[in-house]
């Protein structure tokens, strides 16, 4: 099943002289249970890209399609939903509140959706447990690695148990030994879970995890290729 599809997809910052074309007419179709990696250099269209696959954005012209249903022409409130149920997001940053622990950070994307404290906690510990951090619920992201606190906000991505998580340099802000085990953790998450995953990479030995490269230049898809190379 086709679960992401840019159709023309453009989109411009500013107006007149001072307009940036960010995307110029990007057409791409991501299948249920891919592992995609998405590469170009700064200014290439490629953060632009995933912020209109994760509803952070919306297109100029063109349409995204998520699950076959025209996401441009959704309300606010209807994106806002398609996020908190479908989406899972892992920035560079990690994103976690310093002031709570690892099951409480975990916890935060199910207290939007309502549920009750008893099931957070349940699903929460389930999460941290995929992710190899049972037992280390009630450590602050202070007591954690780097690598540790990538993998909470991991958890948090899956808790809500997402058609696609979408992945911002999530190796960025790691060495290469914690940058190894994050991906080798998302091609878990792809290949035993079924979770479809599209990441944005500088780094071309992160990128060999993937099955997939979409390489952007000047707001254009350049190549789209099957991923021959194996993994580290």
């Amino acid at each position: 099943m086709i679960l992401i599809e840019f159709r023309s997809v453009t989109k411009t910052y500013g107006v007149g002289q001072a307009a940036v074309r960010a995307l110029r007419g990007v057409d791409i179709r991501i299948e249920e249970g891919e592992f995609v990696a998405i590469m170009g250099p700064s200014g290439s269209g490629k953060s632009t890209c995933l912020h209109i696959m994760g509803c952070l954005d919306t297109p100029t012209s063109g349409e995204y399609l998520f699950k076959g249903i025209n996401v441009a022409g959704m309300s606010r409130y209807q994106r806002a939903l398609l996020r908190r149920y479908h989406l899972g997001f892992v920035f560079q940053g990690f994103h976690l509140l310093g002031r709570t622990n690892a099951l409480e950070n975990v916890e935060l994307p199910l207290i939007y959706q309502g549920l009750p404290p008893k099931e957070r906690r349940s699903r929460a510990k389930e999460a941290l447990a995929v992710v190899g951090l049972s037992g280390w619920e009630k450590h602050a992201p202070a007591e954690l690695s780097g690598g540790q606190q990538q993998r909470v906000a991991i958890a948090r991505a899956l808790v809500t148990r997402p058609s696609v998580i979408l992945a911002d340099e999530p190796t960025g802000n790691l060495d290469s030994v914690q940058s190894h085990e994050i991906m080798k953790l998302l091609t878990v998450l792809n290949e035993n879970h079924g979770i479809t995953v599209v990441m944005i990479t500088h780094d071309p030995e992160m990128a060999l995890y993937a099955r997939r490269l979409i390489r952007f230049f000047d707001g254009q898809v350049v190549s789209d290729e099957p991923n021959g190379s194996k993994k580290p």
